[in-house]
């Protein structure tokens, strides 16, 4: 324990008392004051007057009488600092409730009271050093959000804008302020699909008439709680300058593609038809039905490639209809080979069977050109919720994150004599009825590729 401890002079105090007690009692019973009224007694002018000489009883009486005051003045020398110390922490408190963390503690004591003033005063220096970075981080995302081009509109439960960047005020109100507006009268002189597409209440991709050109706008609405209240978070990000680059940089792989392949084809056909020539000239016949077939199969080859580009650019709308899984599966197993993983189900598809039969057979395809053994090409189906799980697995090598990334999308091959297409009319496809694809590799090895299809609507 330390010396200068609040228990260590606690308890001095209360030594200082009790010999205080133990003096007044000794006082009192014992000496002086017994000896003090026996020698007054002998005067007789004063002996009629003296009290009669207290006993024990008397004696704790009158120490109680002159202890009581001396313990109040020692428990108001005890309790002073620390009465002291609660008004300032109560005044700290309040000032940390406002968010000023400004206040300190001015005193120096060596008890555990200074050391409850340092702790205390160390943790405003802190508060006030985490306030200062989280200003400035707020000022730091302030400047983000007011200044990047998406235009950003935050909403209350009752739709009153509580935020809105610069972008937003440009879009919606010609650059004034948003704030404490309703958002749905705001939008009241927005273009229609816009208004339509906020009143949607989710994520869409659309195109609206703007200063006399065409606008393209992804619009993304989150739900979320800001200081435990309701509110929506509108982004409406312009995406005309970067569809535009990405078609321009489509048309130029398409390009490349078609050129390649016009290059490969033309240019043997060339050099046959020349040689054809110089064999009819010299007169041999006989070689010249070779020529000929050469240059029938590479037409043919350019004709396919032509047909298939044409086929993804004109994918006609899906016919859904009520389709029985086994007679599906029989169809399918005269194009193509698999093995089929657990039972055929018993409640009906619902899709379109040519589009789809023609999604599994590319797919089937190139889970046989992936490698691994025969068998190992594997068809499952399964019914998630409302929905189908189509999935065709295989054993070959799998996919590279790379390759996963960019598979599906169009005129992306890894095969020298791929047009990059397969993929891409499967995800076509598939989306076309309101589903999606997925790609993933398996973990003993190979590709799994999912189809996830709507059920029947009810």
């Amino acid at each position: 324990m330390r010396l200068n401890s609040l228990q260590a002079r606690l308890s001095g105090l209360l030594l200082l008392a009790g010999l205080s007690g133990a003096l007044v009692y000794a006082g009192i019973t014992q000496w002086p004051v017994p000896q003090l009224l026996a020698w007054l007694r002998h005067d007789p002018r004063v002996a009629t007057h003296l009290p009669v000489q207290p006993g024990v009883s008397g004696g704790l009486l009158v120490s109680m009488l002159v202890l009581l005051p001396l313990a109040l003045w020692l428990g108001g020398q005890v309790m002073a600092p620390i009465r002291r110390l609660l008004r300032a922490l109560e005044g700290a408190v309040a000032s940390y409730r406002d968010g000023d963390f400004s206040f300190s503690i001015a005193a120096e004591r060596r008890d555990e009271l200074g050391d409850l003033i340092r702790m205390h005063n160390a943790l405003g220096q802190t508060l006030r050093e985490q306030r200062q970075h989280l200003v400035q981080r707020e000022l730091l995302l302030d400047t983000v959000v007011q200044h990047t081009p998406v235009a950003l509109v935050l909403a209350n439960a009752a739709g009153r804008i509580a935020y809105a960047n610069i972008a937003a005020r440009h879009l919606f109100n010609e650059g004034r302020s948003l704030n404490g507006l309703d958002f749905n009268e705001v939008l009241v002189e927005v273009p229609e699909p816009l208004r339509r597409a906020v009143q949607s209440g989710e994520d869409a991709l659309l195109s609206v008439q703007m200063d006399g050109s065409e606008e393209t706008f992804h619009l993304s609405q989150r739900v979320f709680r800001l200081q435990g209240r309701p509110h929506k978070l509108y982004s409406f990000r312009r995406m005309t300058r970067e569809l535009s680059r990405q078609e321009v940089a489509t048309w130029k792989r398409v390009i490349r593609v078609i050129s390649h392949e016009l290059n490969n084809s033309l240019a043997p056909i060339s050099s046959l038809a020349h040689s054809g020539a110089e064999l009819a000239r010299r007169g041999d016949l006989a070689r010249l039905p070779g020529v000929f077939a050469t240059i029938g199969e590479r037409a043919r080859h350019l004709h396919g490639f032509i047909a298939g580009y044409a086929s993804f650019a004109k994918l006609p709308a899906p016919q859904p209809q009520v389709i029985d899984w086994q007679a599906f599966l029989d169809s399918l197993a005269l194009h193509c080979r698999y093995r089929l993983v657990g039972q055929v189900p018993e409640q009906p598809g619902w899709f379109d069977a040519a589009q789809i039969e023609q999604v599994l057979i590319n797919l089937i395809k190139n889970a046989h050109e992936a490698g691994g053994t025969e068998d190992g090409v594997t068809l499952a189906l399964a019914q998630v919720g409302h929905d189908w799980r189509i999935e065709v697995a295989d054993r070959g090598p799998g996919m590279s994150e790379t390759v996963l990334a960019q598979a599906l999308l169009p005129f992306y091959s890894t095969k020298r004599a791929g047009t990059g297409l397969g993929l891409a009319l499967a995800r076509e496809i598939t989306e076309a009825h309101g589903g999606r694809i997925t790609l993933a590799n398996r973990e003993e090895g190979g590709l799994r590729v999912s189809l996830l299809l709507p059920g029947r609507p009810q």
